[in-house]
């Protein structure tokens, strides 16, 4: 069975064979096949419940994971939903019939647990047990429809991955990649970090951190250890998880060059899954390196629905490298941290922290105990002979905008990273203003993501062609992107952000002097109320004579953070955690209850990645040959599959906030797309071929 396949894995398999035997034994119900019949030929569902028979039948061996054939549609719920249950006047003769059928379902309501005995250490990780044995029911049920709607004999399953052969065929394409290139001073000094690390992927599976400075060549170091480690002790898959679609994109178009378009899927909002094949990988991570976001991961990590959830069983025996680690969200640290401390002990999971900016998670209790293996012996040092830039600090007296604004005029390359849309806006035009006769090139989330691409690749070619080119932007290009410019300005924000930043500074090393990174607090551009705690602790550690690129001082500046803000103790996260203890796990994705407010949840106790619900936007007004309009029209006419018409037009996609997009002057622009639907509108308004959607004074404090 694909069900015992999937969490034999994890040592589930007789529970998950369980499950998956009895997971629609109600539909043997007289009333169930009746209906089915009539339904045939509209193609409407057998809207009659089939999942309670199969729940009560494996109930008292397979305990709390019963819950997963109850959820295998509607999702994983509340442990009071099995102890509710009683059998109905009709199943003993359903009983009867799906015997017959299934003869080897006999035995399972009689006989000892079924739940992996390790399970009962702790609640928690029992919880995620339940939650990885759900994924395995949930693949295995969709595959199997997927099957037999396809008319095939079996379901898709790839075949387990060659990572010997990945090996060789990643470290053959390194060579040739590197071959045609002169080697400066950085490339001995990665390629001497390449080896040290790749070397060390013999250590046993378990949590390792890499603190690689940006521009060491983290992206191909972290995935060669990542293989070899894999290799080494039998991994069925690498997963990379970065916080940003930009940085995905650009990091699974260096993996492709490296292991092959067949080997590499790219699974985040805008990737383009045209293959059927893809989409159904996409669907379940049934590829050998997969390149996703943090948010598609911890989303589904926490969440509670089959067709996210179904992924999840691939995270057991995989080697997870989690890229830009700092960029976690701090209110759910503990329940992220508590997450990836039971997979690596427990279902083999091996975890690789890589940044240039380590958090010193280890200063949490929930990771107090854990023994995090590091990859690089001596960081300072590493840190310090790969320094490329320095800093200049304009804190006091404060400068303004305009000031800033004169200052970058005065570059013939710079890029400048302020903390607000509004503020990328304001400033973008005052360097605009000043420099007419140069490139002057906006970046932020309020353009489409294609109309982002066509900006990034206008950047890179300026820059490769030694061209002046001054770029305004939000952080997003602040992890990972690969930009390389002279200087960089930096809005004043958390030390992470300012290390990150200098990232894009000189990241050849070939400046005499190094690059410039210049840190400002404007006047006129006060720093965001969420950056707050971070920015005291960086005054009070950082400035003239000591930068963010100090791995110490960036552990001491964590530790005062995280004591500062009370991670440990913070009340989401210990509302979240306290949740998984119930395995209650409609409160932990959905929020709890509200005290007396009927079935209403509170939202901003639950396991969301982001906060707040966005609201998507889809531009016409960009696309100058109307490729966006006329895949719109198709929408609303209903003339092709909307899941595939969506996909083509996630490119002309802008999400704002809820606050901006609820806004009389906003919404009076917007259409709905479907009538009735709140989530997917049509920009009527202007979009500015610069900075893209600019609501004006709106969102003047908004992040996006």
């Amino acid at each position: 069975m694909l069900a015992r396949g999937f969490a034999d894995v994890f040592g589930a398999g007789d529970l998950a064979a369980a499950l998956g035997l009895v997971h629609d034994a109600g539909k043997a119900a007289c009333a169930w096949q009746d209906k089915l019949v009539k339904v045939n030929a509209t193609g409407d569902r057998v809207n009659i419940n089939h999942k309670n028979l199969g729940a009560l039948l494996v109930r008292d061996r397979a305990l709390a994971a019963a819950m997963a054939v109850l959820g295998h549609h509607g999702g994983l719920g509340h442990p009071l939903d099995l102890t509710s249950l009683s059998p109905g006047p009709d199943d003993e003769q359903t009983l009867a019939r799906f015997f017959e059928l299934v003869p080897e379902a006999r035995v399972l309501a009689d006989g000892p647990p079924l739940l992996p005995e390790a399970w009962g250490e702790s609640m928690l990780l029992g919880e995620m047990g339940i939650r990885l044995v759900f994924s395995a029911l949930a693949d295995a049920d969709h595959l199997d429809t997927g099957a037999h709607a396809d008319g095939l004999a079996k379901p898709r399953v790839a075949a387990p991955a060659d990572m010997a052969g990945l090996v060789q065929r990643f470290e053959a394409n390194r060579e040739l990649l590197l071959a045609g290139r002169e080697l400066s001073d950085v490339d001995v000094l990665r390629a001497v970090l390449y080896d040290d690390v790749v070397r060390r992927a013999a250590g046993k599976p378990g949590v390792y951190r890499l603190p690689a400075p940006t521009g060491s060549g983290k992206t191909m170091t972290a995935a060669g250890f990542a293989l070899h480690h894999a290799a080494r002790y039998g991994k069925a898959r690498v997963i990379v998880a970065v916080p940003f679609t930009t940085i995905t994109e650009q990091n699974a178009g260096v993996y492709r060059r490296l292991l092959g378009a067949d080997v590499v899927l790219e699974h985040h909002s805008n990737a383009e899954l045209d293959d059927r094949r893809l989409r159904l990988a996409a669907e379940n991570w049934d590829a050998p390196f997969v390149v996703t976001t943090t948010v598609q991961l911890f989303d589904s990590l926490f969440g509670r629905k089959p067709a996210r959830s179904r992924k999840l069983h691939r995270l057991a025996n995989a080697v997870v490298v989690l890229d830009e680690v700092q960029a976690l969200p701090v209110p759910l640290l503990v329940p992220i941290l508590d997450a990836l401390r039971v997979l690596s002990q427990h279902f083999g999971t091996t975890v690789l922290l890589a940044s240039a900016t380590q958090p010193s998670f280890e200063h949490l209790s929930v990771w107090k105990s854990l023994d995090i293996r590091p990859l690089v012996d001596d960081p300072v040092e590493l840190f310090t002979r790969l320094k490329r830039v320095r800093y200049e600090w304009q804190l006091d007296p404060k400068p303004t905008l305009d000031d800033i604004a004169g200052q970058i005029a005065d570059e013939q390359q710079a890029l400048v990273i302020v903390n607000t849309v509004a503020h990328a806006r304001r400033l973008y035009r005052l360097v605009a203003d000043r420099r007419p006769d140069v490139a002057v090139v906006h970046l932020s989330t309020r353009m489409c993501p294609r109309h982002r691409e066509v900006a990034l690749a206008r950047i890179r070619k300026l820059l490769g062609d030694k061209e002046p080119v001054l770029v305004v932007s939000t952080q997003l290009v602040e992890a990972g992107v690969d930009l390389d410019f002279p200087v960089v300005f930096r809005a004043l924000a958390p030390a992470e952000s300012l290390q990150q930043a200098a990232g894009r500074a000189n990241r050849e090393g070939s400046l005499p002097g190094g690059g410039r990174v210049v840190v400002f607090d404007a006047a006129d551009a006060a720093v965001p109320a969420f950056y707050q705690a971070g920015v005291d602790k960086t005054r009070a550690l950082f400035g003239e004579g000591r930068d963010p690129d100090d791995p110490l001082a960036l552990q001491e500046y964590y530790r005062r953070l995280y004591m500062g803000l009370n991670v440990d103790e913070a009340r989401r996260g210990v509302v979240i955690q306290d949740n998984r203890a119930e395995l209650d796990f409609r409160a932990v994705a959905d929020g709890p209850r509200i005290a007396g407010a009927g079935s209403a949840r509170d939202r901003r106790l639950a396991f969301r990645m982001i906060d707040e619900d966005p609201v998507t936007l889809i531009v016409t007004s960009w696309d100058e040959q109307g490729d966006a309009a006329e895949l719109l029209r198709e929408l609303r006419a209903g003339e092709r599959p909307a899941g595939a018409l969506l996909r083509e037009l996630r490119g002309y996609m802008v999400s704002v906030p809820q606050v901006v997009a609820s806004a009389a002057q906003v919404r009076a622009l917007c259409r709905p797309v479907v009538q009735g639907h709140d989530e997917l509108w049509e920009w009527c308004g202007e979009y500015d071929p610069h900075v893209g959607l600019d609501e004006g004074d709106i969102a003047k404090e908004t992040v996006w």
